[in-house]
């Protein structure tokens, strides 16, 4: 079974996304349980996408075979400062 990932992007940098973490499901409702996230589709957001914004912001990837409960295939937008995310990364229990 494969797991979904989580980019982080920054417009200001021209990163389009950098791969930050490989994650469980249930690592993602961790996540999730302490930031907002939007599903945006089935294509990665371009930086040239109006919906991404200027900041920085993270996306989850979850692939058709990754999907459970209320997640579906494609790309969430996690509106989070990204040392925020960085410090909940670092604290999931592994």
């Amino acid at each position: 079974m494969g797991m979904p990932n989580l980019y982080f992007c920054q417009p200001h940098a021209k990163n389009q996304g950098m791969l930050r973490a490989v994650l469980s499901v249930n690592e993602c409702e961790q996540v999730v349980s302490k930031h907002s996230v939007t599903f945006f589709g089935e294509n990665f957001p371009s930086l040239s996408d109006s919906r991404s914004g200027p900041g920085d912001f993270a996306v989850l990837k979850f692939a058709a075979e990754e999907t459970s409960g209320s997640w579906r295939q494609g790309f969430y937008r996690l509106d989070s400062d990204l040392a925020e995310l960085n410090d909940v990364l670092r604290d999931l229990k592994r």
